[in-house]
């Protein structure tokens, strides 16, 4: 059977000839572009740019050449050379031919500038859509040029003149020369005269230059064949424009509409302090990092794809194109087996003409505005050979400065790629950027009470800013659509503050009867089991705001024992975005980090107590608070009151009971909201944000609830101190015991993501006072400690299920599929949606 070449349409209608070796054609299709420099593309098939290709086979081409490198080289100098890779189709290449070095560092050039970060070079790309490339190592070492300066290898995906890498290698010759340079590149399409200019510009700077390719070739191009390329674009735009308009444009958007695919945000958990590519350089240790965390990404990527999914696509971004190749490859690996077939390309600000034919290489474009708030502008950016390519799913890999509105508007890439497949993952890696060299900033003063929370100016200092002033608080329901669509951050507004009933109020209060005895226990045997392996001063410091009460108790406890007066701090994280960093520099500054003790109010499945140690190892690895002075020394473990998911190893109790202080929100807590964190109110040296709701001063009930378990520590002191004796004598040490519940319960019913698992009395209570909440599963027996967990879930119509071998007193489940429509016009939960 005759195999259609993908470059056929073009050379029957303007005479191009491409002519080489016998993989040439294998390698290259043609297509066409509005261009002014040149008409036609050479659209490579092993690239992973512009056609979905097997994401083996597009690293395979890579890292073959970078073995041919080394034997080049030698193993030596191997081991000395650096890598540059060319924004923006070459950037993945770059990279896999540096993995095929093994020890090499790579850079790649970039056209997105980043503020604080010094320029170390730049140069033109003649025939590119886009033209200027900036070079922007970190290390500014990295391209330093001397007698013993290493090889420079530069990888791009063709060589058609020659100029591009002529212009690199002036540039960076100029200020940094060498006596070596190996050119990379998939194909060398350059003439005879090309060829020629290079060896004698290697001559002129008394260099060796050597070339490694991996297929040879020519083209030819007929006379005045850019005006005609341009005018056949014309009228095949011309000719497209009118057959859509025949078609119905409003029509097909309207049926697009109603089919388009779920678009669910998958958590990589991406390792922490590694790069998401080769913009500001990637070092050998970031590569063993990174090869060791890829196959748990791929399998979280495979756990959120459909049962039924046998095609899938694996779509980057720009010149983010290694991080998602490698998502690739881990994700074929592990789906291998079950026969699904995974695919690779990415996105570019290139436009070309896209014609449904065989023999033309881009049969299909989608169309999306750019979503990374380009420097250059905004403009149109395209997805080629996605459509009708019969992808079951498709994952969406994006870094997070690209991870904006734009994104997620109805004309941006995800609604784009919802209408042409039958899934969309989104998986969004953290955005490296160096810490910029800089003058120390002038960091925030803690804000205190009675100018800020209702808690006495002593008792604690706030290391946020006050957004009392800025409207945050939007309706549950509409939070939660915005933030299981991932057009939201839960962090990034606040819900209305849940006013209590006069009978839950009275449940509350009740409540702290019944239970501040056994409050006042936990609270003493937390502090004594502090004082005793941190230290005679240890520094408070609590996870706004479930742990500031019981920040506030320590703090209490420790002065009605001890005599000592300790400093306490309410701190702010976030679930996926990390610790307040401007907050921890603070109180590097005005403490011993080694002193600091974080504190929360009970763990649930471990979600905050991993953020916490994820966060502060990559604040750590950043030089602490001088970015280059060195780590700071904080240590991430958390001493809670309660730890029933057995998730740390200070801790009041591991007891599932009733905290008071859960039962409601601000006026629990000194009148302060959750934190927020959002970029338009955020900078890089403030703190977080919250809000003091003065206005609901007459219904807090902050002091009471102190009030009321300070007075029963005489009456636990003997209890706590035999209690801390058992112990600091005990082995404590975490079994993740709730973590292995939660995704248990996930898995058991239809969930998926233990995100929207949330465990614990305390968490329970959240979800019904704040989520979307679908079912209750209470503890088969639990008694008073669930009396309000059963009044708010009838307040909310959210079934209470009753259930066996249950590690918690109860489990809330937030809705897993919410849309308004899963509510009632009251806001209850529609039973059996």
């Amino acid at each position: 059977m005759d195999v259609v070449w993908s470059g056929d349409w073009v050379a029957e209608r303007l005479g191009v000839a491409l002519e080489g070796d016998g993989e040439l054609r294998e390698l290259l299709g043609l297509a066409l572009r509005r261009n002014p420099k040149r008409a036609h593309l050479l659209v490579s098939n092993v690239l992973g740019k512009h056609v979905p290709q097997r994401p083996s086979v597009v690293y395979g081409a890579g890292y073959g050449l970078g073995e041919r490198v080394r034997a080049l080289l030698g193993t030596e100098d191997a081991r000395r050379a650096v890598v540059l890779g060319y924004a923006e189709t070459a950037t993945g290449l770059g990279h896999a031919v540096a993995d095929g070095l093994r020890d090499a560092p790579y850079l790649h050039s970039t056209r997105r500038p980043v503020a604080g970060v010094a320029q170390a070079g730049g140069f033109e790309e003649a025939h590119s859509h886009a033209t200027s490339h900036l070079l922007l190592p970190e290390d500014p070492e990295l391209l330093a040029g001397g007698a013993e300066a290493s090889p420079l290898v530069l990888v791009d995906d063709e060589f058609s003149t020659g100029n591009t890498v002529l212009n690199t290698i002036r540039a960076l010759h100029e200020s940094h020369p060498r006596e070596r340079y190996v050119i990379v590149a998939l194909v060398d399409m350059r003439s005879a005269g090309d060829r020629d200019r290079l060896t004698a510009f290697a001559a002129e700077i008394s260099a060796r230059v050597d070339l490694v390719t991996r297929s040879t070739g020519t083209v030819t191009l007929p006379e005045g064949v850019l005006e005609r390329g341009q005018a056949l674009v014309a009228a095949q735009e011309a000719e497209q424009a009118e057959q859509a308009g025949q078609a119905g444009q409003a029509g097909q958007a309207e049926k697009a509409a109603a089919a388009l695919a779920p678009v669910t945000r998958v958590d990589l958990e991406w390792p922490t302090g590694v790069p998401d590519g080769g913009r500001h350089g990637f070092t050998p240790a970031h590569r063993v990092t990174l090869e060791a965390a890829l196959p748990g990404m791929a399998e979280r990527i495979a756990g959120a794809l459909g049962s039924n999914v046998r095609r899938v696509l694996v779509l980057g971004f720009e010149e983010l194109m290694y991080a998602p190749l490698r998502l690739g490859t881990a994700l074929e690996a592990a789906l291998g087996e079950d026969g699904a077939e995974v695919r690779y390309s990415t996105t570019t600000r290139s436009p070309v003409l896209a014609v449904d034919d065989p023999g033309y290489a881009i049969r299909t474009r989608l169309v999306f505005p750019a979503h990374d708030d380009p420097a250059d502008g905004p403009g149109d950016r395209y997805a080629y050979n996605v459509a009708k390519a019969g992808f079951d799913a498709v994952v969406a890999v994006v870094d997070s400065t690209a991870d904006t509105p734009e994104l997620h508007a109805p004309d941006g890439l995800l609604t784009r790629l919802a209408a042409h497949t039958g899934q969309v993952l989104l998986a969004v890696v953290p955005s490296y950027a160096p810490l910029p060299v800089q003058e120390p900033a002038v960091l925030p003063e803690p804000l205190r009470g009675p100018d800020f929370s209702s808690y006495t100016p002593e008792d604690v200092g706030w290391l946020l800013q006050d957004l009392s002033h800025t409207e945050l608080e939007a309706p549950t329901e509409e939070r939660e659509e915005a933030i299981q669509s991932g057009g939201a951050h839960y962090a990034e507004s606040l819900p209305v503050e849940y006013q209590p009933s006069a009978e839950y109020q009275a449940l509350f209060t009740a409540a702290l009867d019944a239970s501040a005895a056994r409050i006042a226990r936990a609270v003493g045997t937390v502090t004594e089991t502090v004082l005793a392996e941190r230290g005679p001063r240890p520094v408070l410091v609590s996870l706004a705001r479930a742990g500031t009460p019981v920040g506030v108790l320590m703090r209490h406890w420790a002065r009605h024992r001890h005599g000592l007066d300790l400093p306490h701090y309410a701190i702010s994280i976030v679930r996926g975005r990390g610790i307040d960093a401007t907050a921890l520099r603070w109180l590097a500054a005005h403490h011993g980090p080694a002193d600091v003790v974080f504190v929360d109010g009970w763990t649930g499945k471990g979600a905050i107590t991993r953020e916490l140690a994820a966060a502060i190892e990559e604040f750590e690895a950043s030089g602490g608070p001088g970015g280059s002075a060195g780590p700071a020394g904080f240590n991430p473990e958390i001493a809670v009151l309660a730890d029933p998911g057995g998730c740390v190893r200070t801790y009041g109790t591991r007891e599932d009971f009733l905290i008071p202080s859960a039962c409601l929100n601000s006026t629990v807590s000194g009148l302060i909201s959750r934190t927020v964190l959002r970029a338009d109110l955020v900078g890089p040296d403030d703190f977080h944000g919250a809000k003091f709701y003065r206005e609901l001063a007459e219904s807090d009930v902050s002091g009471d609830f102190l009030a009321a378990v300070n007075a029963r520590f005489d009456e636990v002191a003997d209890q706590v101190d035999a209690e801390t004796k058992e112990l600091l004598a005990a082995d404590r040490a975490p079994t993740w015991e709730g973590w292995a519940a939660v995704e248990r319960i996930s898995e058991e019913y239809g969930i998926h993501d233990v995100n929207l698992v949330k465990p614990g009395v305390g968490e329970t209570t959240r979800v019904l006072l704040r989520r979307v909440p679908w079912k209750i599963l209470a503890k088969r027996g639990a008694g008073a400690d669930l009396q309000h967990i059963r009044l708010l879930a009838e307040q909310r119509g959210v079934p209470v299920e009753e259930v066996d071998d249950l590690p918690y007193s109860c489990v809330g489940l937030i809705h897993p599929r919410f849309t308004r429509g899963a509510t009632g016009a009251d806001g209850k939960a529609v039973q059996g949606a």
